[in-house]
C-alpha cells in the first residue's frame, strides 16, 4: 500500500472511521518485517523492571541474585490481552493548522488502535471518553459488535469544555479491575506533575499506561508573520504574540512542557510519545508496537 494512504490529511477523505481503521492498520502490517500478533502461547515475550505495586509472582528471581534488580518476566498471551483507550475531548483538542484537528487525529489513533486490537490481535478492547467529565464509557470486551460500538463512541466524542484527569482515572479505577493497557490520548495541557500524579496510580494496579501526546506543528513550532492575538479555546483568556516570542520564548517553554512531561512520565514507569498531527499513521503504530514488543 502506497505510503500516502497513511497521510492524516489523506485519510479525512475517507468516509467512516471503520474504514479509516481498516486502511491503517491494513497499510501498516503489509508493511511489518513482524507480526504485531503475539498470539495467546506462553512464549516468552520481554522483561519489564519492576514497579511497586506489580504481581511478585511474575519476578524473575534468579535474575534478581545475579543483578540485584527486580524484573518480571511477560509472555507472549500476557502482553496483548485487555486495552482501554483513555480519550481527550476537551476544548483544547478541537485546534487545527491544516486540514486535521487534534480532536480527528486522536480519533484515528484510537481507532486505527482498536482495529488492531480487535481484529488483528483478538484483543479486548475499551474507551473513555472524557473533559472536565467522564462522557462515555464503552467496557472493554471481544463480544460481536464491540469494534463498531467503539468506533461509535469514537464518533459522537465532540471536544467540549476543560480537561480534568482526575475523574476519568477515577472511572477507570472504579470500573476496570482487570489489569491490561491504557492508552491515554491528550494534548496534556497542564502542570505535568499535576498530570502525572493524577494518573500514576493505575500504574499501581499493574497496568501498563502510556500516554500519546498529541499537538499541532504550530503549537510545536510557531510560524507567525506578525503579531497575533491567541485565544485559549478552553479558558478563553486572549494574549498577544510576537513573532519573536513566537520563534524564542515560547518555543523554550513548549520544549521545556514536552520535556518536563516525557521525564516525569518515564519515571513514573510509564512511556510518552509526541505525536504531532501532520505525522503519518504508520509511524504512530510502530511506536504502539515498539511498546508492545519491549524495544522502546
Amino acid at each position: 500500500m502506497s505510503q500516502r494512504f497513511l497521510d492524516p490529511a489523506v485519510l479525512t477523505g475517507i468516509s467512516g472511521l471503520d474504514l479509516i481503521a481498516k486502511t491503517v492498520v491494513d497499510g501498516f502490517v503489509a508493511g511489518l518485517h513482524r507480526s504485531p500478533d503475539f498470539g495467546f502461547s506462553q512464549e516468552f515475550a520481554e522483561y519489564r523492571a519492576y514497579t511497586p505495586g506489580d504481581d511478585l509472582r511474575h519476578v524473575d528471581w534468579n535474575v534478581f541474585a545475579r543483578t540485584e534488580r527486580a524484573y518480571l518476566k511477560r509472555y507472549r498471551g500476557e502482553t496483548n490481552s485487555l486495552l482501554t483507550v483513555l480519550l481527550d475531548a476537551s476544548q483544547s483538542m478541537e485546534y487545527a493548522s491544516h486540514s486535521v484537528s487534534k480532536m480527528d487525529y486522536a480519533r484515528y489513533i484510537a481507532a486505527s488502535l482498536f482495529y488492531l486490537a480487535i481484529r488483528t490481535q483478538r484483543d479486548a478492547a475499551g474507551l473513555i471518553v472524557f473533559d472536565d467529565e467522564v462522557r462515555s464509557f464503552i467496557k472493554p470486551s471481544t463480544r460481536h459488535g464491540q469494534l463498531a460500538r467503539l468506533l461509535g463512541g469514537l464518533e459522537l466524542a465532540e471536544p467540549r469544555a476543560r480537561t480534568d484527569f482526575a475523574k476519568p482515572m477515577l472511572h477507570f479505577q472504579e470500573f476496570l479491575r482487570r489489569r491490561g493497557l491504557v492508552l491515554i490520548v491528550s494534548d496534556f495541557y497542564g502542570s505535568p506533575e499535576d498530570i502525572v500524579r493524577t494518573i500514576e496510580p493505575l500504574r499501581f494496579h499493574g497496568n501498563e499506561v502510556v500516554l500519546f501526546h498529541v499537538l499541532d506543528p504550530q503549537e510545536v513550532r510557531p510560524e507567525l508573520g506578525e503579531a497575533a492575538v491567541l485565544v485559549d479555546l478552553e479558558t478563553k483568556q486572549e494574549m498577544e504574540v510576537t513573532p519573536d516570542y513566537a520563534r524564542k520564548e515560547y518555543r523554550g517553554k513548549i520544549n521545556g512542557h514536552i520535556a518536563d512531561l516525557r521525564q516525569r512520565s518515564r519515571g513514573a514507569g510509564m512511556d510518552y510519545f509526541l505525536l504531532e498531527t501532520d505525522r503519518p499513521l504508520d509511524a504512530a503504530l510502530r511506536e504502539y508496537l515498539a511498546i508492545r514488543h519491549g524495544r522502546n
